[in-house]
């Protein structure tokens, strides 16, 4: 199965943020017991690489991605560590550059017709929408697909358990991603039990 077939099936792509690398492979175990086997490790934390490749060592069924990426050193050594995708907040022509080149799947954050161009002009065909609910949510990313035929968007921002199915059921949704099934102070406060729970309730909510 494809890295972006494996996003596809677990529906959402956490947004996971780690203060402590020791919490990162119990953060993941108990959301692929929630039926997510895929996460997203923020690069806005000291410990983000080293989390990465805890997970990518420890976990080989769960797929792990970093996020936050903005530059091409932080791509190099998120892959480096075992990063199997790399997200961006934004269209970083360099980062993406080097993803396609090496091929690594990229979601460079694109909220506009030109910044869209910019990323099918390397061939992506799914792009982050960040942050989602300021951007005009559904409603906007439902206007960019008309003349993107094919384009499939990663939202995030605003996207939770109670909107996660009307997101899933539009064409143009590849996957959502969000972190309100891994909060930062369950993680923190080690009630992994918890996020297992959110997960669940999470996909439930969108194949209904």
């Amino acid at each position: 199965m494809t890295v972006m077939e494996r996003l596809r099936n677990s529906v959402v792509v956490p947004v996971v943020v780690l203060d402590r690398v020791e919490d990162a492979v119990p953060t993941a175990r108990a959301m692929a017991a929630g039926g997510v086997d895929t996460m997203e490790i923020t690069f806005r934390t000291a410990c983000a690489p080293e989390a990465i490749r805890a997970v990518a060592e420890a976990c080989p069924e769960v797929l792990v991605g970093a996020g936050t990426i903005i530059n091409v050193e932080q791509a190099r050594l998120a892959v480096e560590m075992g990063a199997k995708f790399i997200v961006s907040p934004g269209f970083s022509e360099e980062v993406v550059g080097w993803c396609v080149e090496n091929g690594i799947p990229v979601a460079p954050g694109c909220v506009t017709p030109t910044e869209i161009m910019g990323a099918l002009k390397y061939g992506l065909t799914m792009v982050k929408f960040f942050p989602a609910n300021v951007y005009g949510g559904l409603n906007a990313m439902k206007n960019l697909a008309a003349p993107f035929v094919g384009l499939k968007f990663l939202p995030t921002g605003g996207v939770n358990t109670a909107n996660i199915k009307e997101y899933w059921d539009a064409p143009f949704i590849h996957a959502v991603g969000g972190s309100w099934v891994c909060p930062k102070a369950e993680i923190a406060a080690g009630h992994f039990e918890k996020i297992t729970e959110l997960c669940v309730q999470a996909r439930a909510a969108a194949l209904g």
